[in-house]
């Protein structure tokens, strides 16, 4: 079924009138069951969707905070292999909740993209989201991945005017991610009001939904986001919880976990007695 899984899942929310809570986590961060784990309790602590990063040793979007994440999941043995056993585990246990893989063209093309494709939707995974494959070289990859029933989800940002925004929805499915500020991931915060009208173009644009990504760290910055946007995505933040429970000696799983019901939280209850969009 694959794709149809974020189809199903973003009616369902907008028919509730209300933005998705997107939770990005690091595959094997801080090692493969602790992510299994955290990955595995996603959904009841909130999440609507999930986006796994799959850990690449020069992620040239990522932070700090992710690139930190990234290093803590290869130095624990963390594979491109591994990352879809995660994804096939979690799939064990849930079959609504859209999963999509977030990373970096190198290991596809290492791996074979077709092959890829094939096995992507054989652990259960939804969509794909290659930070650096530029639209013009994504043919073959969008090729494997409409043949596999995957989800092709390409990023628009501030500077994607509309010539531009034409040929990144090509060939798009599921949702668009919109990059709400300029730079890497888990620096500058996302204003609801500088994001909106790109929102609004955006969606309009390509008749999906949108969710927003980069710049959100807290329940009223999620909310804020969840009031124009289609789905507020949150990364930084999350790894970061992983980075904090270490240092303080804590149980990693149920940090994480605990500020995602937070945002979650803040995310389900932002459109309370407002419209829609």
């Amino acid at each position: 079924m694959s794709k149809d899984r974020i189809d199903a899942r973003f009616a369902a929310l907008k028919a509730e009138g209300r933005a998705a809570f997107v939770a990005y986590v690091m595959a094997g961060d801080p090692d493969a069951a602790t992510a299994a784990k955290i990955l595995a309790g996603l959904p009841g602590a909130g999440a609507d969707l999930i986006e796994l990063g799959f850990p690449f040793s020069d992620p040239m979007a990522e932070g700090p905070p992710i690139q930190r994440a990234a290093q803590r999941a290869l130095a624990n043995g963390m594979t491109l292999k591994g990352t879809l056993a995660l994804a096939r585990g979690f799939r064990e246990t849930d079959q609504a909740t859209p999963l999509i893989l977030m990373g970096y063209m190198n290991l596809l093309v290492t791996w074979g993209i077709e092959a890829f494709a094939h096995d992507a939707a054989e652990a259960g995974v939804d969509g794909l989201i290659v930070v650096d494959c530029p639209p013009e070289e994504a043919e073959p990859l969008a090729d494997a991945l409409d043949a596999a029933g995957v989800s092709l989800i390409r990023l628009a940002t501030p500077t994607s005017d509309d010539a531009r925004l034409k040929t990144i929805i090509r060939r798009t499915s599921g949702f668009v991610y919109y990059v709400s500020v300029a730079g890497v991931t888990g620096v500058k915060e996302a204003e609801a009001d500088v994001v909106a009208p790109h929102v609004a173009r955006v969606r309009k644009a390509s008749g999906l939904p949108v969710a927003v990504g980069f710049g959100i760290k807290t329940p009223e910055r999620a909310a804020a986001i969840a009031r124009v946007a289609d789905a507020a995505v949150v990364g930084s933040a999350l790894v970061d919880a992983v980075a904090e429970a270490m240092e303080m000696n804590e149980d990693v799983t149920e940090r994480v976990l605990s500020k995602v019901s937070s945002l979650a939280k803040a995310v389900r209850s932002a459109r309370v007695g407002q419209t829609t969009v």
